[in-house]
Order: structure tokens, then C-alpha cells, then sequence
């Protein structure tokens, strides 16, 4: 087995870390995927790429919600933080194009060099049949590559004393991320949460050269002030 362990004094003595596999074990053998295809709701759509949204899950909300529990993810020894969604193209205006161009399953070998980032195979198919088919030119190893560079590239604040802050806002978290990440600011992400207000995702906006900048206004997410909870995990 592929052992992945890093950052495993996170929890014994918080610091900013370069990612959020704190410990992963990539699973033996094939990994079942399934097509991911476009549909009445979900069309293609074509559209120019404005920039881009790089997404990130708080992986201890994930796990604590049955519909979204998974053995790889949640159980056994592997432990994360912040896993890695995907990459998103938006589009000029509040469309963004999706679905662009029909794909095969993506390499297992592709999968196996980055699931300790996305802990999920169906997720990577998914990922790059509704958004990385839109990038000219890429294909799912070149996707994933470029997705992976931005994500571990990353660096995290102390998620640990977030989550014990009183009165902790949506702005809050915003703040201390962006001090952590050189050349961010708050309103260059959004942060978004389950409907009793935990921590569920960040986005943060990119532009076409995949650096941070301003999220456009109808991007959404949780207002500043918003008060957000942060679940940290029964382990």
C-alpha cells in the first residue's frame, strides 16, 4: 500500500500546514467509476471561461453527515482537513459552461496518483466531466495536475482555535485564511455552510491565470458577518 502521511502535528500543536492530508492510505486495486453525463438539469453549456473557482471541503463535516459518508474518507486511519472539491471554470457572467465536450472514464492511474487530494474516484470523474472537459486543451492528467498544484499550494490557518473561538463569523475564518496565504484577501473567497450554520466549504476565486482575485458580487456565499461553527471530528 501507498502510505501518504503529512502535517500530523496539527491537532498536538496547530501551525499553518502546506495541506490537509494529515493521513492517507490509497486504496489497493481498481477503482469502480461510473459516466458522469450531462442531463435535463445539468445541460452542456458552452460558454468563455472568466476565471475560475477553486473549491475546498472541511472534511470532518463531510463525515459527520451520513449522505455524505464515505469508508475511505471517514474511516479506518485516514484523517483529513480540507479536501480538495475541484476546479471550476466560471463563466464572463453568472452562467458558467459545464459538461463541454463528452469524455471516457478517467485513468486509474490518474486516480491513484491523486486521491489523497480528492478521496473520492466517482468525485475525480465527476470533477472532470462536468468542469475540467471545459479547459482547452487539458486532459484528466493535466486537470487534475493543475487543480492538485493549486491546492497543496495552499496553506491553512488553525482550524483547531477557529473552531473554539467565540462568536465566530463567516468573515472571521475569511480573514485568518487570507493572512495565511500570501497575496489573498477575504473577498477574494466565499465561505459557504450547512443550513445550521457548520463550516461546509471555501471557494476561492481565481482569475485566468489562476491567481487569486475579487469573487464577482453574484457569486454568493455567506456574508461576513454570518456566524459560522466549525465541527472538528470525534478523533
Amino acid at each position: 500500500m501507498k502510505h501518504v502521511i503529512i502535517g500530523m502535528a496539527f491537532l498536538a500543536a496547530p501551525q499553518l500546514l502546506s495541506a490537509q492530508t494529515l493521513q492517507c492510505t490509497a486504496p489497493r486495486g481498481v477503482q469502480s467509476i461510473r459516466p458522469d453525463l450531462p442531463s435535463q438539469s445539468q445541460p452542456t453549456r458552452v460558454l468563455p471561461i472568466g476565471g475560475y473557482t477553486l473549491a475546498i471541503t472541511w472534511s470532518p463535516q463531510f463525515c459527520r453527515d451520513p449522505k455524505g459518508n464515505s469508508s475511505f474518507q471517514c474511516g479506518g486511519t485516514n484523517r483529513f482537513g480540507f479536501t480538495l472539491h475541484g476546479l471550476w471554470p466560471d463563466g464572463v457572467d453568472k452562467d458558467w459552461p459545464q459538461y463541454c465536450r463528452p469524455t471516457a472514464i478517467i485513468p486509474q492511474a490518474v486516480v491513484r496518483r491523486h486521491i489523497c487530494a480528492t478521496p473520492s474516484a466517482q468525485l475525480m470523474q465527476h470533477e472532470w466531466a462536468k468542469h475540467g472537459t471545459c479547459m482547452s486543451g487539458y486532459s484528466p492528467a493535466r486537470y487534475f495536475q493543475r487543480s492538485n498544484a493549486l491546492y497543496y499550494g495552499l496553506r491553512f490557518p488553525d482550524m483547531d482555535g477557529l473552531s473554539r473561538r467565540n462568536g465566530l463569523t463567516a468573515g472571521d475564518l475569511a480573514t485568518a485564511f487570507a493572512a495565511a496565504n500570501r497575496g489573498m484577501t477575504a473577498d477574494m473567497m466565499r465561505v459557504t455552510a450547512t443550513r445550521e450554520g457548520w463550516l461546509d466549504e471555501i471557494w476561492i476565486c481565481l482569475n485566468k491565470a489562476f491567481r487569486p482575485a475579487r469573487c464577482p458580487a453574484h457569486q454568493g456565499g455567506l456574508s461576513p458577518n454570518a456566524p459560522l461553527k466549525i465541527w472538528r471530528g470525534s478523533r
